[in-house]
């Protein structure tokens, strides 16, 4: 193709580029802020808890750093959608947390839970949170499988996403699924080492900030 005509193109596509450009530009959701000193709650499973090293080494340590939060580690190795949503009310009348960012599903999916099966419970923890005044947040979980764990290359389970458009609340995606490729982040096939932990708190952070969560 000659330069003219090339400029040409370029002229004719260049409108639509610059649409497409504000649209992704404006298509972040935005949510109100978390000040600093609130109590966030995190109802999740070992990843949470931090299996394998000191709690103070779990990634909710960082975010608390990252935010200045109140952050409650409430994380149960081996739980699962439904163990979640059986200890929330208990949690929530303890703690009267201002959000509740909910890490569960994984084990669910290790023991073959149907997505319909974790997305009821999901979204009935949501309702649960948003009846005492809170406000949920989904942090999305990879779908275990074999080749994601030999290729190092995992992603999120779908139903996340969905859920938190259906439900115009946030999610963190990407994080848990990016930190569990990374055979150096990790202590073995399922969980993450010490800087991985400190990744993942970091990589919650970065995605809330994006969302307007945090200052």
């Amino acid at each position: 193709m000659n330069t003219s005509l090339l400029k040409k193109h370029f002229g004719l596509w260049l409108p639509v580029l610059v649409l497409m450009s504000a649209l992704a530009a404006c298509s972040g959701k935005k949510y109100e802020t978390i000040p600093s000193g609130a109590k966030v709650l995190v109802i999740g499973d070992s990843i949470t808890a931090g299996y394998g090293l000191s709690p103070e080494l779990a990634w909710t340590t960082t975010l608390a750093a990252e935010t200045g939060w109140q952050v409650i580690n409430a994380g149960v190795s081996g739980d699962t959608t439904a163990g979640g949503s059986e200890r929330l009310p208990a949690l929530l009348d303890e703690h009267q947390p201002l959000a509740v960012i909910v890490e569960l599903g994984g084990n669910d999916m290790l023991r073959r839970q149907s997505p319909t099966s974790i997305g009821a419970n999901l979204e009935t923890m949501i309702g649960e949170i948003q009846r005492r005044g809170s406000r949920p947040i989904l942090m999305a979980v990879p779908r275990p499988n074999i080749a994601g764990v030999v290729l190092s290359s995992l992603s999120d389970a779908p139903l996340y996403t969905a859920m938190a458009r259906e439900k115009n609340i946030p999610v963190i995606e990407y994080i848990l699924s990016d930190t569990l490729s990374r055979p150096e982040l990790k202590l073995d096939e399922l969980y993450p080492n010490g800087e991985g932990h400190r990744q993942i708190g970091k990589g919650v952070a970065s995605a809330l900030r994006k969302q307007g969560l945090v200052r």
